[in-house]
Parts: structure tokens; C-alpha cells; sequence
């Protein structure tokens, strides 16, 4: 929940081996778990240890199951099942009285889950973004608060005509309370899925899709992804052995706070001082880059010294080049990657790895070598002609959602930009990978779980699912009530009625039948991939793998073939998987911190309700004000509106749809892509290989899978920022993590949260400042040039 993002191109989210063993210290820990335990291991998050060592023993308070207090030791069965990481973390007592659903959590919740969904799906048009911080929320709702307990009064407010009431002050800010204002925000404060296909079908073809049906559809998906968690949550979320490492990332920043505002100290002031001056020196930083000086956006050391020779605008510019010796001072830029604060040193090494493999060996390879049969358009991932010129796709389709025989014959097979082959080659390759290497480094752990599983199933089951387990985070939840089945089941059909009307009045571009296909496929995929998220904190992408399946079924059989089938198909299959991975992971952290059950879902509910309403009126605004850069019409002089992600999604509509897989893939620039399935797959066992062999040289830390992923990422509008972030990197979660240790646990997330709340509320003010009303440009100057805001002057868009 760091992130209240789901999948973006370009965004690579840690994964290390999976976990095998109860380790029996740090190091063992570490390299099971395949981080360098000097390099920014996710589960050293929290200042203190929740352990007290008494004769080389462990020691912990617990809430026994009789309400009293007991201090025991890490030999207990409440305590030993729980993994030593965890234990370093999570408090062992409760108070089940703390208020929850209050007026506060509905009134922050608005207050916080509002502009977060705008700001995030504003981001999702843009190049870059800094994506909104819940760990600003979770900061940020904290002080507000506790502030509002400070001033609301206690009046009780009585419902009219019934019964019921709520007091505006229960009492002081509960931790409860705060768990589900930051829980309600990571599920409303995000951009949705839906998007692209109403996007693309009125920025592409002029069919604007209805708003109520466009809400609906976004409400539909969600709301299924929700539901599908059903289907794991007691495997996973109930049984120790599973960590969610976001999650105890998350919980770790809640205790800390927990212990800050009951007992205030000269050291959470502090805190609290540091937090708001960086986040406001980000806010006033932050009008440089974006809207006075672009220049500072990206600094081309080759273009300053020949701003009008080709090779070294090329070479060095970080808008369309290698963005070779280039560095950025724009946070969007610098944090697109992933955060440098968060992502651990030895993935951030294997990100830049990727990117300088990517921009400087194969794209120089490509723009003056041999790599690649055709010529055109390296950086950029839209369709052409084999001249070269902008291929007219809108004309391929024919008016009952056909391929336009006639003009495809005219107009000649589909070119894309090397590149841009590669990324699809990758993509793929990342899929494979991923698979492979669960299986290789998680098959003792994945054999054992489901042993547990079938050893559960063959029992009749009595008493709550907390029952079954001993540990003492399961005892703590025996006193809340379970959610019920049919509160799933109630969901599904909501979402479920929403979709097959849509889908069957034939407003969102597929046909019923594929429909049933794409929740019946993202139904199938929530428990193994919500067991490799649990293990490893990586989010598969299966977006291209659905995209194909649903080009391969609509060109097999119903020959219903409008592009944006491909985008609504995977909004719907995705989502089914995103979001049931969402909806797990923030419900671990109510297991961490001890949330009733039924309150978890309801923030979840309520606030994606609040969020995909505002997500759609920023989509209106955008389409109305910044159509012409997002369809390529104009050039945006910040390279920031290039509707890169839409024009790839459109590409992959017009390949996979109104093509097909069989006819694409037997003309020859396409023909090794496929093969990305065989690379990703043999890779893993290599590495498996040369890890059993030499098991001192950490193999392991090289994934395959975060290396493919990161060599999937378009380069062609923005090369610019990886540099800085892995300078930033090496500096944070390197020498400051192995040599000021204490130093780095007290400032680095609150740090995190003012860099990435700074960015986001300055994009806002941008907003409301210059683009609400009246479009207000800055004028141009030396730091603005309206040729080239870095000064590459004879920079080629081929």
C-alpha cells in the first residue's frame, strides 16, 4: 500500500526468492530471502525493536485470550509460528474498544481519497509521475487527526427518523481509525484501469462513451477484484507463513506513529517539522521543472556543447534520445523508476542496469548499427506505414467493428519502431520468468502450502477461520466477526449485473461471451499470483498476456474486432487480479494492526465509491484540454501530455485485434517476439544453476524477472531521470543504510512521504492555478525554449 497505484508500464515493483525456511537471524534472513542484508532489506523498517531479550531470549507482551497482559517468550506457541521479522514489528495486544467507523474516518477519508484520485489519474496520461503517496495520507491524516480530536466537540448526532446517531468525538484519534483512512485512500486515491479504453475510443475513433456508463464500467471492474478475494484470503492472509512485506512495511510506519502521538515526544516534534518543510521546499522546487524552467527537467551535457549536432543531441537528450550523461532535477522524472527511498539497493542496481542496457547499448545499436530490419521511428511506439509515415488505423476498421480488408491491402502490414519491439519482446519474457522462478526458488514453500491447504479442506470446519491457527496475531482477531461470504457474493453480483449490461448493450467494445471468459481467466490467476505477491512483494503485469488471448479469440471465432476491445478485455481480466491483490494486502495489514474484519471491507468499498467518480471527471478534463498533445496532433514542449501509455495501448488494439496474433506474427519484424516466452523461461534456470553452484556469489540476487520487466519500459519519450535516481539511490539505500543505519531508519520514510506529497500537491496547484479555468502558459525563454526545452536543437523525431 506505499503506492495506491496498480500496474503502469514502466513500473517495477521488488521481487526477491521466495522465502523457504524460518530463518534463524538476519543474515540467514536475508539471504534467503535474496537481499543483501546491507542493502535496504524491506522488512528493516521500524527504529525500535518490539523485543525484549532477557537471558539471550526474546521477550514480548501479549493480550492474552482473557483480556490480561503476559509477558512470554519467543519460545511460546503463540509467538513462534510468527516469522522474527514480523515479530520486530506488530504489536501483540489489543484493545478491541477503539472507535473505528467515525465521523472522523468519513470525513478525513473525503478529504484525502479526493485528490489523491484526481492527481493519480491526471499521472496516467502524463510521461512521468510521481504516484500519490499513502504514506503521505497515512502521515498526514495522523496529525489531522489527532488535531480534529483536539477541536470537534462531542456532540451526538441523531439520524432522523431512526434510532441510530454518531458522536462527532468519540474520544482521541484511534490507531483503528487511522488503518482505514489510509486503507479507504489506497483503494480511491488511484487511477482506474477503465480508462483506456474511454479514452481511447474518443481520442482515436470521435465515440465518446457514455458517463454513466463509463462509471459504471470503472465501479464494475473494481468492484469484481474485490470480490475474487475471496478466493484467497484464507489462504493467505490468515496463515502466518505469509508475510505481504508492503504490508508489514506499512504497519511498521503505523506503529511508530502509535507510539508517537500517545507518547509525544521532542523527537515526533521533530519529525513532524522535518516532514512538512522538505514537503513544502518540494512544492516551491517543483514550479521549476514543471511550469518556469523545464530546462532543469533534463540537463544534456552533449547538447550544450553541440546543440546543433545530430549524433550528440542524440546520444545525450533525455526527451527522444540515449539520455547518456544526462542528468534530471524533476522529481516526476527522477521517481518514475520507483522510489529511491524505498527500492532496496540491489533492485535498483539491477533497474539501472536494464536502462543503461536498454538506452545506451541498444538503442545507439539500433539508430546506427544493424540491429533491426526496419529504420523508422526507433523512439516512438506508435503504428506506421513501411515509409515511415503515421499509419491511418481508424480506417482499418470498418462500421460493424471489422477489419477493413480492402483498406489493410491498401495500406500494407503494420511497422512499429524497434524499440518498441523489444519491449514487447520483453514483456513477455518478464511473464515466463516470473513463473520459472517461483517455481525454482519457492517449490519447497509452495509443495507445504498446499499440504496445509488440503490438510485444512479435509477437515470440517467449526468456528472462525482465526481458529484453525494459534498464533497470537490470529487470537487477537477471534473477537471480531468475520466477513461473511455472502458480502462477497452480494459485490460480484453487483458487479457483475453492471458489466453484462454494459457488455451486452454493446458499449464497451466486446462481445458478451468474452465477458464470461475474462473473470472466469482473472478468477483462476487471484490465488497463485496473490501467493507470489504474498512471498515476494512483485505484481506481475499479465496485461499483454490477455491482451493476446483476447486477439486470438475474437479473430478465432466472432470476428468482432474493435481496438479497444483488447484495453476494455484486460481492464476487465486485469482488474479481477489487481485489484483482489489490493484488496489482500491492505487486508494483512488490518491482520497486523488488529482492524475488525468488516471494517477493512467497508474502507475498501467506500473508498473506490468516492474515487472512480473524480477518476472519470479527470478524464473528461483531459480529453477536453489536452487532446491535441495526447492524439499527437501538437507537441507538448514539456514531453509530458504524449499519451505515450494510450498510443501503446492502441497499437497493441490495432496488432492484436484488428490484425490477430496469426497475421502479425508471420510478418518479419514480429517474428521474434513470441520467442520472449523461451528467453524468459530458460533464463531463471541458468541462474538457478549457477546459483547451486557457486551459493556464495548471491545469484539469487539477480531476478530475471525485475531485469526483463525494466528492459520493457518505452524509453522513446523520456530517457531522462534513472541517472539521478540511481545516484540518489546509492546515496540513501547504500552508503546511508550500511553506514548511518540509525540515521536512515529515523528520516528515510518520512522523507519518502515529503518528496512524493511535495510533487503531488504542486501538481494540483499547477492545476488549479493555471489549468482549471483559463489555460495559462508560460511564456517562453532561454529555460522554456519553445524548440527544445533542453536545448537539443537537431534532435530527429526518427
Amino acid at each position: 500500500m506505499a503506492s495506491a497505484q496498480l500496474e503502469k508500464p514502466g513500473e517495477v515493483v521488488s521481487a526477491g526468492p521466495i522465502l523457504t525456511e524460518e530463518p534463524l537471524n538476519r543474515k540467514e534472513q536475508s539471504e534467503i530471502l535474496g537481499i543483501d542484508e546491507k542493502a535496504g532489506a524491506p522488512f528493516d523498517v521500524d527504529v525500535e525493536s518490539k523485543e525484549d531479550l532477557t537471558n539471550g531470549k526474546a521477550q514480548y507482551t501479549l493480550t492474552n485470550e482473557n483480556g490480561e497482559e503476559e509477558v512470554v517468550d519467543e519460545d511460546d506457541p503463540r509467538i513462534k509460528d510468527i516469522p522474527q521479522y514480523v515479530r520486530r514489528i506488530v504489536s501483540f495486544t489489543d484493545d478491541p474498544t477503539e472507535p473505528t467507523l467515525t465521523f472522523r474516518y468519513f470525513l478525513l477519508t473525503i478529504l484525502f481519497v479526493a485528490p489523491g484520485a484526481f492527481l493519480s489519474q491526471m499521472a496516467h496520461f502524463r510521461t512521468t509521475y510521481a504516484p500519490y503517496s499513502v504514506f503521505f495520507v497515512q502521515i498526514a491524516s495522523n496529525y489531522v487527526g489527532v488535531w480534529l480530536a483536539k477541536v470537534l466537540p462531542a456532540w451526538w448526532i441523531g439520524i432522523p427518523g431512526t434510532k441510530w446517531g454518531f458522536s462527532l468525538n468519540p474520544g482521541p484519534f484511534s490507531t483503528k481509525e487511522h488503518v482505514l483512512i489510509t486503507i479507504s485512500a489506497a483503494s480511491g486515491a488511484t487511477y482506474n484501469l477503465g480508462y483506456t479504453p474511454i479514452a481511447m475510443s474518443e481520442l482515436y475513433f470521435g465515440k465518446p462513451v457514455n458517463g454513466a456508463v463509463a462509471v459504471f464500467f470503472m465501479l464494475g471492474i473494481t468492484w469484481t477484484g474485490y470480490s475474487y478475494a475471496a478466493l484467497a484470503r484464507q489462504f493467505l492472509i490468515y496463515d502466518p507463513q505469509y508475510p505481504w512485506f508492503q504490508s508489514i512495511c506499512q504497519a511498521a510506519l503505523f506503529e511508530t506513529q502509535k507510539k508517537q502521538r500517545e507518547h509525544p515526544n521532542r523527537a515526533s516534534r521533530k519529525q513532524m517539522v522535518v516532514f512538512f518543510s522538505v514537503m513544502g521546499g518540494i512544492i516551491l522546487w517543483q514550479f521549476l521543472p514543471e511550469y518556469v524552467f523545464p530546462f532543469l527537467g533534463s540537463l544534456a551535457f552533449l547538447c550544450w556543447v553541440a546543440p546543433h549536432n545530430k549524433t550528440a543531441n542524440f546520444i545525450g537528450s533525455g526527451f527522444g534520445g540515449m539520455g547518456f550523461l544526462n542528468l534530471s532535477l524533476d522529481w516526476s522524472s527522477i521517481s518514475n523508476g520507483g522510489s529511491l527511498f524505498l527500492t532496496p539497493w540491489w533492485t535498483q542496481v539491477i533497474l539501472f542496469v536494464a536502462f543503461a542496457f536498454n538506452c545506451w547499448v541498444l538503442l545507439p545499436a539500433s539508430k546506427f548499427g544493424n540491429l533491426g530490419e526496419w529504420r523508422h521511428n526507433l523512439m516512438s511506439n506508435r503504428v506506421f506505414l513501411q515509409n515511415g509515415t503515421a499509419y491511418p488505423l481508424t480506417e482499418l476498421l470498418t462500421a460493424d467493428s471489422k477489419l477493413n480488408h480492402t483498406a489493410y491491402e491498401q495500406y500494407g502490414e503494420l511497422y512499429v519502431g524497434t524499440q518498441q519491439l523489444w519491449s514487447n519482446f520483453f514483456d513477455i519474457a518478464s511473464y515466463s520468468s516470473a513463473l520459472v522462478w517461483m517455481l525454482l526458488f519457492g517449490w519447497p514453500q509452495i509443495k507445504e502450502s498446499f499440504k496445509k491447504l488440503r490438510e485444512r479442506t479435509a477437515v470440517k470446519e467449526s468456528g472462525k477461520i482465526t481458529e484453525q491457527y494459534k498464533d497470537q496475531l490470529n487470537i487477537l482477531q477471534r473477537p471480531y466477526d468475520e466477513i461473511p461470504w455472502w458480502w462477497f457474493g452480494a459485490l460480484f453480483l453487483v458487479s457483475f449485473v453492471m458489466l453484462i449490461a454494459i457488455v451486452g448493450k454493446n458499449l464497451m467494445f466486446i462481445p458478451v461471451w468474452t465477458y464470461f471468459v475474462a473473470i472466469i481467466t482473472g478468477a483462476l490467476v487471484v490465488v497463485p499470483l496473490g501467493w507470489l505477491y504474498a512471498l515476494s512483494n512483485y505484481q506481475l503485469p499479465i496485461g499483454t498476456t490477455n491482451e493476446l488471448l483476447y486477439g486470438a479469440m475474437v479473430n478465432g471465432i466472432s470476428g468482432f474486432k474493435n481496438p479497444c476491445g483488447a484495453s476494455t478485455y484486460g481492464a476487465i481480466a486485469g482488474d479481477a487480479w489487481y485489484r483482489a491483490q489490493l484488496n489482500l494486502q491492505d487486508m494483512k495489514i488490518g491482520h497486523y494492526m488488529h482492524v475488525p474484519p468488516k471494517a477493512v471491507f467497508f474502507s475498501q468499498v467506500f473508498g473506490s465509491a468516492i474515487g472512480i467518480p473524480i477518476d472519470y471527471a479527470v478524464i473528461r478534463w483531459v480529453l477536453d484540454t489536452k487532446s491535441e498533445y495526447l492524439s499527437g496532433a501538437k507537441e507538448d514542449p514539456t514531453h509530458q501530455w504524449t499519451g505515450q501509455s494510450l498510443a501503446s495501448s492502441l497499437t497493441s488494439g490495432v496488432q492484436y485485434v484488428l490484425v490477430g496474433p496469426s497475421r502479425l506474427f508471420k510478418q518479419d519484424i514480429y517474428k521474434p517476439v513470441p520467442y520472449g516466452y523461451l528467453v524468459g523461461a530458460v533464463c531463471p534456470i541458468i541462474i538457478f544453476g549457477l546459483h547451486k553452484m557457486f551459493p556464495r556469489a548471491k545469484f539469487q540476487l539477480w531476478n530475471t524477472t525485475i531485469f526483463f520487466s525494466a528492459m520493457s519500459i518505452f524509453y522513446g519519450n523520456l530517457s531522462t531521470g534513472y541517472t539521478s535516481s540511481f545516484i540518489g539511490g546509492f546515496v540513501v539505500m547504500f552508503l546511508a543504510f550500511r553506514y548511518r543505519y540509525d540515521l536512515w531508519a529515523r528520516w528515510n520514510y518520512i522523507l519518502a512521504a515529503a518528496f512524493d506529497a511535495g510533487f503531488n500537491f504542486n501538481m494540483l496547484l499547477i492545476f488549479l492555478c493555471f489549468g482549471a479555468g483559463k489555460i495559462i502558459t508560460m511564456p517562453n525563454w532561454w529555460g522554456n525554449n519553445a524548440d527544445s526545452s533542453e536545448r537539443c536543437f537537431a534532435l530527429s523525431d526518427d
